[in-house]
């Protein structure tokens, strides 16, 4: 008896000090939802801010419907058959070998189903590949672990950039993550040099790939388009509102995988202008000055 009590002490000491050491190290406990990226407890689709992305989240609830619609029906009767035939209650299995009607409803019903399913998903799937009459064409080159953007037609025409981690976003992580009590709503979300596009235009973006298998995703815009080495590929988007949205290389592309986000910047027509202007002096200034370091 008394080393029964003392193990369970010692279970009851030893999840005590895992839950100080939780309480203490929980930095996750004060972070906020970040507009445009992810939310805390988030159980839903995020917020589309694109025609696209609002087409996918009708769907997902239209085939949940569909799919609850036929879990209810099938085991409610499967349910319901076991419990009102049971052989407790003098009840004996049915002897019959086939049933020309059945076999007609169980392949008419479920025939209807598919193709009820299919008809709205084929539409916004055929939507989703339209990438033609695009206002801006963009080349968004995966590396490890990195992104390379290269705007190739339209407003912003000849500007390349780079864009990774932040560099105090890593030494963050490197130091085992944000101390506790410290908020950092956008941790591992931050770049250096966002992808800049403007409003309500329609944007192309070509995904390639320097070394092995990208991903470029970004679930406010309902857009996940791989990047493979020697081959173009290429999805697009409509902003509909002005604002930060945030992606990650949704590949596994290696040891860094995890320090690759993605982070869209929308501008309002003018604003994006105005980025273009100081982006074309900042390369008229290099083009000067090729030993100056941006």
């Amino acid at each position: 008896m008394n080393t029964m009590t003392g193990r369970g002490a010692g279970r009851v000491r030893t999840l005590g000090a895992s839950l100080v050491a939780l309480a203490g190290n929980a930095a996750w406990g004060a972070v906020n939802d970040l507009p445009g990226g992810p939310a805390v407890w988030q159980l839903n689709l995020p917020p589309a801010v694109t025609k696209i992305a609002h087409e996918q989240q009708w769907l997902h609830w239209f085939m949940m419907a569909i799919c609850l619609v036929i879990f209810v029906g099938v085991f409610g009767v499967m349910f319901y058959s076991i419990w009102k035939h049971r052989k407790s209650k003098g009840h004996k299995a049915a002897n019959f070998h086939e049933s020309t009607a059945v076999e007609i409803a169980w392949t008419i019903v479920p025939f209807v189903i598919v193709i009820a399913m299919a008809l709205p998903a084929t539409k916004v799937l055929v939507a989703q590949k339209d990438t033609t009459s695009a206002d801006l064409t963009i080349k968004a080159t995966g590396m490890q672990w990195k992104w390379g953007y290269d705007y190739i037609k339209g407003e912003g025409e000849g500007i390349g950039f780079v864009s990774t981690l932040d560099n105090a976003q890593r030494i963050m992580s490197n130091n085992g993550g944000p101390k506790a009590g410290e908020t950092v709503d956008n941790y591992l979300l931050k770049v250096d040099n966002p992808l800049v596009v403007p409003v309500d235009k329609k944007v192309r973006i070509i995904t390639t790939a320097n070394d092995v298998i990208h991903a470029f995703a970004v679930p406010a815009f309902g857009i996940k388009q791989d990047a493979i080495p020697g081959f173009v590929r290429d999805t697009w988007f409509r902003a509909e509102k002005v604002g930060d949205y945030y992606g990650q290389c949704q590949e596994l592309c290696g040891k860094e995988h995890a320090y690759m986000p993605i982070h869209v910047k929308v501008l309002s027509a003018a604003d994006y202008s105005a980025w273009v202007g100081v982006k074309a002096k900042e390369a008229a200034a290099k083009a000067d000055d090729p030993s100056k370091v941006w």
